[in-house]
Parts: C-alpha cells; structure tokens; sequence
C-alpha cells in the first residue's frame, strides 16, 4: 500500500474491544480475521488481551518479527510408514483440544514477507501445512501502514479483502480514562488533558525524521518514571530519551509549574472557606494539576469527602485568565464518583453535603443529576 490508503474511519480502541467483543460472540464473524491498523503505542495489542480475557478464552500472541517461516509451518520428516514426507505443526498453534480461543498475529506487516505468506494462510483458509486452526477460533492481526512511520511491507487487496479493517487512533479521552484506571502519575494526566495534541506525535516525528517521539506507551513510561524514586538529573535523562528532547522541555515546564501552583496536602489539610480559597490554583495546568492530585490523594473516606469540599469551591476562583472551572469541577466530581465507586467508598458521596449541593445546583442549571 501507498501513501494514506485508509478510506475506513478512525476509531479508538474502546471501540475496537467493544467491536472485537462481539464479533468473538457470533461464531460466524468470528471464523473471520480482522486487522488493527495503527501507530506505535496505541495499545492494539493490550486490547486484543482484554477481549481474551472477557471471554476467559486462551490468547496465542505471535510477534511475527520475531520468528521464522518454518516457525509456523512446522518441521517436515520423513515418514516410513506412509512412504511420504509430512509436516509437524508446531507446538504453539492451538490443538483440536482447545476450540475456542483467539490467535493474534502481531506486527503482521512488519515480518518477513516470507513469513507472510504462512499467516496469510492461518488468515485466508485457517490452515498452514497440514495443520488447521479449529472452528471456534478467531484470528486477529495488528500492525502499521507505511504513513506511520514504521517499517512496514505493502498488503495485497486479495488479502485485505478476506479481513475486517480498523483503523485505530489515539483518543484523549479514552486514554486518560486508562490511565486513572492505571493509576497513572497526576502530572501526567494533568499535562495531556490541556495539551491532547502531546499524546501521539508521531506525524511529526516522522516528518521532521526523529527517531524518538510521544506515544501512549510512551507516557505510560513517563509516568512510571516521575512515580519512581530517581532523581531529578535522571529523572530528566529518561523522559528526555523517551519522549524527544522538545517534547521533554515542554512537560518539564508546564511540570514545575504545577509543582509552584498545586499543593494538595496542604489543600486537604487546610479548612473550606478563604483558607481553602487562597491555595485553589489560577492557572490552566494547575487548574487540572490540582483535579488529578486530589483524585490520587483520595484512598479513604475521610481525604475523599475532604476533596469534594474542595472541588465545590472551584467556580469561586478568581483570575486574570478565564478559566474553564465548572468543566473542571464536573470533571472531578465524577472521577471522584468513580473512584470511590472502585474503592467501596460510596457513603463518602452519599453523605457529603458539598456533593448534595452540587447535584441540586446542575439540577437547577438543566443538567438532571
């Protein structure tokens, strides 16, 4: 392929597993292969495990760059017997005593065009060889297109014919929702949530011929890196080598910025009213800085109804730039919700009169509860 061949929408991969989900549950389209397109990072790979695990079906992960044509075909020997050379299926392929599971074929266009051609087969006719991938399973493949700076070889229309496409983006929402979910450093998220376009860089990276780059994996390394217990110097070495240098100068700006404008001890420590009022950031970045940290901070009940006390005084803030406040403050209320929803923390909610006050408020501005 050549150039931006995908005339199929973008999604993002919330929609590809819900999409994968239930194709694996009609056994008719499941007896056909489907194709993650997408760049570095995105996460094609982890979503094809979490349907495996949905369905709590065996998952059988080929990275394709990794192995050998005869990997896959098997080995051939001689037999006796029947006075005919004959092939052995190798033993990672799933055996008639597994009939349901998912086969993935990673970085599919990024193998060996020799090794091509033995996926292409588990892919067209479900079969290698002699050997025969059983009814209840379904094939995935994943990889890039050339426009994603990878390297990738071109797919026939005879094969992209025989698959379901997906052309998998990055999408900001669903990727700060992984990362609350993973417990992601707040800076992080606080930095991606006011610049979305930091997530996936790659069209630039490529165009300006850098090797390293911003990626969703990327940032998930980040993160571990500022959760880590290195110090400043190798703190800025390893983002640096992870993210590109241009890209580490801004985070580390907007970083020491949130560090100047965001105190959430002594937030939570600090009593609601003008105490609480004078340490509520001014800022953008503090602003979401501030929503992430406390969300962090909430691991019981008392620091989750302290938080909400806080979160209610957000539309009193005052400063030279306008601010989008109640964004911000119907954006902590419900990661508050879910997170003491996660944490069986629910009562803290329910009797929280900063929580009542503001569900009565949305009432009355038309937003329902």
């Amino acid at each position: 392929m050549h150039g931006n061949p995908m005339n199929i929408p973008p999604v993002s991969i919330a929609s590809v597993k819900a999409a994968l989900i239930e194709q694996y549950a009609d056994a008719t389209l499941r007896r056909r292969a489907s194709m993650l397109w997408g760049t570095r990072g995105v996460g094609k790979s982890s979503v094809v495990r979490q349907v495996a695990a949905h369905f709590g079906v065996p998952l059988v992960d080929l990275r394709l760059t990794t192995i050998e044509p005869v990997d896959i075909r098997g080995a051939i020997y001689a037999d006796d017997v029947q006075g005919k050379t004959v092939w052995f299926p190798p033993e990672f392929l799933p055996p008639p005593e597994q009939p349901a599971g998912i086969l993935f074929l990673d970085e599919l266009t990024a193998a060996d065009q020799r090794l091509q051609i033995s996926a292409y087969s588990l892919i067209l006719d479900r079969r290698v060889g002699n050997y025969r991938l059983p009814d209840g399973w379904q094939v995935i493949a994943a990889g890039n297109a050339t426009f994603h700076g990878a390297v990738s070889h071109d797919m026939g229309t005879a094969l992209a014919d025989r698959m379901f496409h997906f052309n998998v983006q990055t999408v900001i929402d669903a990727f700060l929702d992984h990362a609350v979910a993973m417990g992601f450093a707040p800076e992080v998220m606080a930095y991606l949530k006011v610049r979305p376009d930091k997530l996936d860089d790659t069209q630039a990276q490529v165009a300006a011929d850098h090797l390293v780059g911003a990626s969703p994996r990327g940032w998930e390394d980040i993160s571990n890196v500022l959760k880590s217990g290195l110090s400043d110097n190798a703190r800025r070495l390893f983002v640096q080598g992870r993210i590109g240098a241009a890209n580490a100068a801004e985070f580390f700006g907007v970083l020491r910025e949130l560090q100047a404008a965001v105190d959430v001890v002594r937030l939570l420590a600090a009593r609601a009213g003008n105490d609480t009022l004078a340490l509520l950031p001014k800022t953008l970045d503090g602003l979401y800085g501030m929503v992430y940290g406390l969300l962090a901070a909430c691991v019981d009940a008392p620091t989750l109804a302290r938080a909400l006390e806080i979160i209610e005084q957000l539309p009193e803030v005052r400063s030279q730039a306008p601010l989008p406040v109640r964004e911000a403050q119907t954006l902590a209320m419900e990661l508050l919700m879910q997170r003491a929803l996660e944490r069986g923390l629910e009562a803290a909610i329910l009797d929280s009169a900063s929580y009542r006050r503001y569900t009565e408020q949305r009432a009355r501005d038309g937003h329902g509860r």
